[in-house]
This record gives C-alpha cells, sequence and structure tokens, in this order.
C-alpha cells in the first residue's frame, strides 16, 4: 500500500536537460516507480546514450531532443510528444548552466546564455505543457531551483539571479495554475556532486570548505534527490502556493517538504 501511494506507473514524465547529472538521476528514479520517461537534450549522443541504459535496465524511455532556450522549439517539441506519445504527465524542468566570473568582467553573451538555459526554458517547456494539462484537470511540475535560490557567492551573481528567479516563478505558476488541477513545486539542492560542479568537487581548497560546513561533511549524491522527485510527482497534493521541497547533503538522505519563509538550509 504504501508503494502504491508513490507508484507512477502509467505515467509519462519529461525530464529537460536529463542526458546526464541531476536531470538523468531524476529520470532514473522515476523510471524505476514506473513512469515512462521522455529524456530532453541538445547533444543527441549523450541523450542516446543515457536512454539506453535506461532502455537495458529495462525501463520505456524515449527522447525529445528540441532546444528549450527556444520558445517555437519548445512548443513544438512538446506538441511533437503530446501527438506521438501521449499526455505528459510530468515535467520537471532541470535544464540549467553554469558560468563563473566576478561580476564586474562577466561576458554580456554568458549572462544571456544563463537567463535563456535557466529561467526562459522553464517557461517556455512550463507553459507549453501547461496548456495541455489544463483541460485535463491535473499534472504536475517541478522547477529545479538550487541552495542559490536563497544565498550568494562570489563569481556566480548571474546563476544566483536565474535560481532566485526559478524560486519565484514556481510560486507564480502555482498562483496561476492551481485552480486548474495542477501542482507546481521546486527542488531546491545545495551542494551535489554534478557534471556542473565537477571543477568544484576537483578543487580541494573548494571542497575542503564545503565539507568543514556542511553536517554530512561531504558533497551531496544526486540519487539523494529521487526520494523528493517521485513524493511530489505522486499521488495528490496540497496545491499550495508557498511549499516546495529542499533536498541537501545535511544528513544523507535529506528532504523535507517546509514552507518558504520558515526555510533552513543546513548547507547554507
Amino acid at each position: 500500500m504504501a508503494f502504491e501511494l508513490f507508484a507512477l506507473t502509467g505515467k509519462r514524465a519529461l525530464i529537460t536537460g536529463s542526458s546526464q547529472g541531476i536531470g538523468f538521476a531524476l529520470a532514473q528514479g522515476l523510471a524505476e516507480h514506473g513512469a515512462e520517461i521522455v529524456l530532453n537534450g541538445r547533444d543527441a549522443g549523450k541523450l542516446d546514450a543515457a536512454a539506453a541504459r535506461l532502455a537495458a535496465a529495462g525501463h520505456k524511455v524515449s527522447v525529445a531532443g528540441f532546444d528549450v532556450t527556444q520558445a517555437q522549439a519548445a512548443k513544438d517539441g512538446v506538441e511533437a510528444i503530446e501527438k506521438n506519445s501521449g499526455a505528459i504527465d510530468i515535467l520537471i524542468n532541470n535544464a540549467g548552466m553554469q558560468f563563473r566570473s566576478p561580476l564586474e568582467d562577466f561576458p554580456v553573451e554568458k549572462w544571456e546564455q544563463l537567463l535563456a538555459t535557466n529561467i526562459s526554458s522553464a517557461f517556455y517547456v512550463g507553459q507549453a505543457v501547461a496548456r495541455h494539462m489544463i483541460p485535463r484537470g491535473r499534472g504536475k511540475i517541478i522547477n529545479i531551483a538550487s541552495v542559490q535560490s536563497e544565498l550568494a557567492r562570489p563569481g556566480i551573481a548571474p546563476y544566483t539571479a536565474t535560481k532566485g528567479a526559478i524560486k519565484n516563478l514556481t510560486r507564480g505558476m502555482c498562483a496561476d495554475w492551481a485552480k486548474y488541477g495542477l501542482q507546481i513545486n521546486a527542488i531546491a539542492p545545495g551542494y551535489f556532486k554534478t557534471p556542473l560542479n565537477q571543477a568544484l568537487v576537483d578543487n580541494p581548497e573548494f571542497s575542503s570548505w564545503l565539507e568543514k560546513r556542511t553536517p554530512a561533511g561531504r558533497w551531496g549524491d544526486v540519487e539523494e534527490l529521487v526520494g523528493a522527485a517521485v513524493f511530489l510527482s505522486a499521488g495528490r497534493r496540497p496545491s499550495s502556493t508557498d511549499i516546495r521541497s529542499m533536498s541537501t547533503a545535511a544528513s544523507p538522505p535529506v528532504s523535507r517538504i517546509t514552507r518558504l519563509q520558515d526555510l533552513l538550509n543546513c548547507t547554507g
């Protein structure tokens, strides 16, 4: 009975930026709970390799290689999935990038690329998917925020800005779409080992700093985020405008539902 509460059998999940890192871990986790997975990314080789890994494990998977940073491409990509594969029941807006530089030297083109990848993509794909979910009266959208939605650190101000925007876009989506039966939340990871963070993982000075300020004394593993994603993807949840999930490397695995104004992040 407990397992059935979190079963995703018969559900179709689209995860953007899911050929590696957090996106792939969440795709794999949802697949293990019965969901049919639609992987998304711009690198066809990585996407096919990720799909092959899931298929080899016996999961139902397809790929949709559209560019989430382009509004028309996102709209057309979602339309193609709905037409050819079936309804998208779950959307995880995970696509993201990072670029590190002092703010006074930050290249304008990288600022624009960060905005397009980290925030515009969530709006483009979220809107396209919601237009199908609304008439059905149901649907789950999970946006991947960050500990940087709440904090700032030198050298990543534009990234911090985009993740703060994701937090408030999540609130806005819920304010507009909860009345139609959609449930929208965000998962805000702390410091997890991903390709996006590999330069920091490989930096002994940064890793030492992280380990000293984190109760668990280590980086998080992406698989520890799966439980929160499954919980928010399954069953029926309160359509609050002020609920999100926070998973951190604080005391692995740690995941909790908390009101934003009371949020305490052990890696903060």
